[in-house]
């Protein structure tokens, strides 16, 4: 079929035609697409971003009300509240009354841990660390000599305090040995760390009237707990997880030993457990500052901190 000029001429002018439409019509499609990938990029964004746990308030710096969040205080915000809370401390030595909890009025726990520095010690804050938790060690002279440079590493996710020197029974020493068991780990404490030592825990609980005196005379508050682990009796991992989440409530301050490893395992269901019960742990400064026990508490000694296991009881096997 022979074709004429005014055909051929014709013809082109459709094919460019056809040609234009299929370009304006790629580029919608190209246009469409980004817009498609744009969108979803956005919302996987969105979706990748831990969404805020409730209640669980985090005090940012320079504002006076709580974020809901996981994070944690900013760095400003968090020495506010532990001066706020030695300060508190400060009030309580006066006292002369034990703590064993605090008012119960937030969503705040303490975690503390004895006997330490040891070699579980790294593995403890390295749960605390990944739980955004924070927690308070209460540390044995003679152990921080054994493990040089743990006292910096404790200090960033915790307060310090005196668990003497040697672990004695103080009630069977002389006034003037347990000064010295207290002394010298304090300044141990304040060499390594350079935190000012305001807190210290009893071994074996064991305290009476000259004890209490000499501590007090010292600038340390005596610091118990609410919530035994048993972990030092002999508790397993499972019976530690069902002891203290048996006790746990606002206020309660927790007793566990760093240097066992059922305490670090059982650590492994504890701290997930606070984030279900919309808690988080502190160090008792902290808790002290946003909740410090009232008098009436602190005169009814551990009665005065609510519903609790029963406390000192030997553990057999499972």
């Amino acid at each position: 079929m022979a074709y004429t000029p005014s055909d051929l001429a014709a013809r082109r002018r459709r094919q460019r035609e056809r040609r234009r439409r299929r370009r304006r019509a790629g580029l919608g499609i190209g246009a469409a697409l980004v817009a498609a990938i744009l969108v979803v990029f956005a919302l996987g964004a969105g979706h990748g971003k831990r969404a805020p746990h409730r209640g669980r308030h985090v005090l940012v710096a320079g504002t006076s009300s709580p974020r809901l969040g996981r994070a944690r205080r900013a760095p400003q915000g968090l020495a506010a509240v532990m001066a706020a809370g030695n300060a508190e401390i400060r009030r309580l030595i006066r006292l002369g009354l034990p703590v064993y909890c605090g008012a119960a009025r937030g969503d705040e726990v303490a975690f503390t841990f004895d006997d330490g520095p040891g070699v579980y010690t790294h593995l403890a804050l390295k749960k605390l660390r990944e739980a955004h938790e924070r927690a308070t060690f209460f540390v044995v002279g003679k152990s921080i000599i054994g493990f040089p440079g743990y006292l910096s590493r404790e200090r960033r996710l915790a307060a310090l305090g005196d668990h003497t020197y040697t672990h004695p029974d103080l009630v069977t020493l002389a006034p003037s040995e347990v000064t010295m068991q207290l002394e010298r780990t304090a300044q141990l404490i304040k060499a390594q760390s350079g935190q000012q030592v305001d807190l210290w825990r009893p071994p074996y609980e064991a305290s009476d009237a000259t004890v209490a005196g000499i501590a007090r005379r010292l600038g340390l508050l005596e610091v118990l707990w609410s919530v035994d682990s048993r972990d030092s009796l002999g508790a397993s991992w499972a019976q530690i997880i069902r002891f203290v989440e048996t006790g746990l409530r606002p206020g309660a301050i927790v007793e566990l030993h760093e240097n066992r490893g059922q305490t670090i395992r059982a650590l492994t269901t504890l701290l997930p457990y606070l984030h279900r019960r919309h808690l988080r742990s502190v160090s008792v400064p902290e808790l002290m500052a946003s909740d410090p026990p009232s008098l009436g508490q602190l005169r009814r000694g551990w009665n005065g901190c609510g519903e609790h296991v029963a406390r000192g009881t030997v553990i057999g096997a499972e």
